[in-house]
């Protein structure tokens, strides 16, 4: 199967590292025209020299703003009005006691996590609609289901994603726009091994190795028994972004390592 994406605008948000960058860099490999997002030029100017590095012939364009306002998705919709394809990965995470998260922490994380992609997506599915085709992701995390002790918060926000994306797929049946969750576990992205620097410095092992060991304790029903790596994780959503996922809609499609013990 070869994902063929030329001619496909794809817009995915907070991309200039990790599990967006990642993205990105599948879907401008399959020929389509990325636009990468970030929050400060800078990081935005990175990414895209990382990511033409990375593909030579990509067509890339990039936007700062912050998406955790409404301003800030306008700006984004009013620098790229169209778009074939919307990626809502933007999103907070951090570990943070139930007790000790204040009201203003917890509607940061609802605005990020949420209603940047509740925003976006009402913005650019009309376009959708109106071409007949159109691919809605949104990173959920399987947080989402197995709510972390340690960061209610974050799951709170997941489980949210998966609402959004089910509800919207069935308010959008039979347009040609599909809208899915994709859940992803364990990563090593650049803010899980930021989060992991200062234990993996101390024990003098690799990052891989340090990260698949705290994956063996804190997540003990993984069953790959490590942290995946943002390109298996971009894959699942560069397969869900393409014409060849045209039957699945609706769906919240797991790249967890099998940590959450279900078989549904």
């Amino acid at each position: 199967m070869q994902i063929q994406l030329t001619g496909k605008t794809a817009l995915i948000t907070g991309s200039t590292g990790g599990i967006g960058l990642a993205i990105a860099q599948g879907l401008a490999g399959a020929g389509a025209t990325v636009i990468l997002n970030g929050r400060t030029q800078a990081r935005v100017d990175h990414a895209m020299i990382v990511l033409r590095k990375a593909v030579p012939e990509a067509e890339v364009r990039g936007v700062v703003a912050d998406l955790g306002t409404a301003d800030g998705c306008q700006a984004v919709v009013d620098a790229e009005p169209r778009v074939d394809i919307l990626i809502n990965n933007v999103g907070l995470f951090g570990p943070q006691d139930f007790y000790e998260i204040a009201d203003d922490t917890w509607q940061r994380f609802f605005d990020v996590n949420v209603m940047s992609g509740v925003r976006l997506a009402r913005a650019y599915t009309p376009g959708m609609t109106e071409s007949g085709w159109g691919r809605v992701v949104f990173i959920s995390s399987e947080s989402a289901i197995n709510i972390p002790a340690d960061m209610i918060h974050y799951g709170f926000t997941k489980t949210a994603n998966l609402s959004v994306s089910r509800g919207l797929a069935k308010r959008l049946a039979g347009t040609g726009v599909t809208v899915n969750a994709v859940l992803p576990g364990p990563t090593l992205s650049d803010g899980v091994a930021d989060m992991l620097a200062e234990g993996q410095q101390a024990s003098g092992k690799s990052m891989e190795a340090f990260a698949a060991e705290f994956v063996q304790k804190e997540r003990p029903s993984s069953l790959i028994q490590r942290a995946a790596t943002v390109e298996e994780v971009a894959n699942m959503v560069v397969y869900v972004a393409s014409p060849q996922s045209s039957a699945t809609n609706g769906a919240a499609l797991r790249v967890d390592g099998g940590v959450v013990d279900t078989v549904t």
